[in-house]
């Protein structure tokens, strides 16, 4: 049985996102986060398009080699891999302010 938690799994997540947008991490290793770097892309564009530019571009590089698991957004707040966008915004935001 895994010992982690929903809100470690959250934070673990959330960190990778924080490194493949400042550039630091490698492209996405799974469908989860490729779908959810995709997302954080969405969500970031405005404020922060550089970050949201790479993370897209590590989406992208994943759903290259794995066309059949890119999801509709709404697919992935059902699969609980992101709770709400605003919270994954301002999480993202904290995170790379």
């Amino acid at each position: 049985m895994d010992a982690m938690t929903a809100r470690d799994l959250e934070s673990a997540l959330l960190t990778r996102c924080a490194a493949v947008a400042r550039g630091t991490g490698s492209s996405a290793q799974d469908q989860r986060e490729a779908n959810v770097f995709r997302l954080a892309a969405m969500v970031l564009q405005s404020q922060f398009p550089r970050e949201s530019d790479s993370l897209m571009l590590a989406s992208e590089q994943y759903f290259a080699a794995h066309p059949d698991e890119q999801l509709a957004s709404a697919a992935v707040l059902r699969n609980g891999w992101v709770l709400s966008l605003p919270r994954l915004r301002d999480n993202l935001t904290r995170r790379l302010s």
